[in-house]
């Protein structure tokens, strides 16, 4: 099978040398990366900025902001059958990037911010994805009554929902434990590294329905 996989997160400039993004690591998408190639599966890995090392036999496309990465996930879509979107990709950008060093100034300023692209929700209606769709919820309160809600509007085979309240999991963190929420039901993944819990995941999404 063709997987395609996003990691990390995304970069967005507010001038050449400032921008907004988040705590994703990226080790959650690479695992899944590795996980899946490991399975024997060809693997197209699209990330954001990182410290990490791309797994062997894994091709792999680099970018940085939201909206680079909505193009690549849209342009490298032929042929896949899975597609796991990990990347912790900015909700919100700059409406405007200076293009020189904003200096100090004012005590306070106002940063007017727009809406990045939908990749997650574009999969099914923009995109015309037909394969397995697998979206990630990355939540601090009311984790799983927010990726249900998920699954539903971006129209998921299931969704991994983490709580990204913990300091031991999620963010940063070498372990992981998620809950893989289904139309009818949840599937526990306990406390793990997130190199076993991504092979569980790719299991999962290697389940023909029946």
């Amino acid at each position: 099978m063709k997987f395609l996989i996003t990691a990390g997160p995304t970069r967005e400039p507010i001038d050449p040398v400032r921008y907004l993004t988040n705590r994703s690591s990226g080790r959650m998408g690479y695992a899944l990366a590795g996980a899946a190639r490991h399975e024997g599966h060809e693997v197209v890995l699209i990330s954001g900025p990182t410290r990490l090392d791309v797994p062997a036999g894994v091709d792999f496309v680099q970018v940085e902001t939201a909206q680079q990465m909505y193009e690549a996930v849209r342009d490298l879509l032929r042929g896949v059958d899975v597609a796991i979107l990990c990347a912790a990709v900015a909700d919100y950008r700059p409406v405007v990037c200076g293009s020189q060093k904003m200096k100090k100034g004012a005590d306070r300023i106002v940063l007017e911010l727009e809406k990045t692209p939908d990749i997650l929700g574009s999969m099914r209606s923009v995109f015309g994805f037909t394969g397995k769709l697998v979206g990630f919820a990355a939540e601090t309160n009311d984790v799983i009554p927010y990726a249900q809600d998920k699954l539903q509007r971006k129209q998921c085979d299931f969704i991994v929902a983490n709580d990204v309240s913990r300091s031991d999991i999620g963010f940063d963190a070498r372990e992981n434990e998620v809950t893989l929420v289904f139309p009818h039901h949840l599937v526990p993944l306990e406390k793990d590294t997130k190199e076993q819990i991504a092979l569980r995941i790719i299991e999962h999404a290697t389940i023909v329905p029946s």
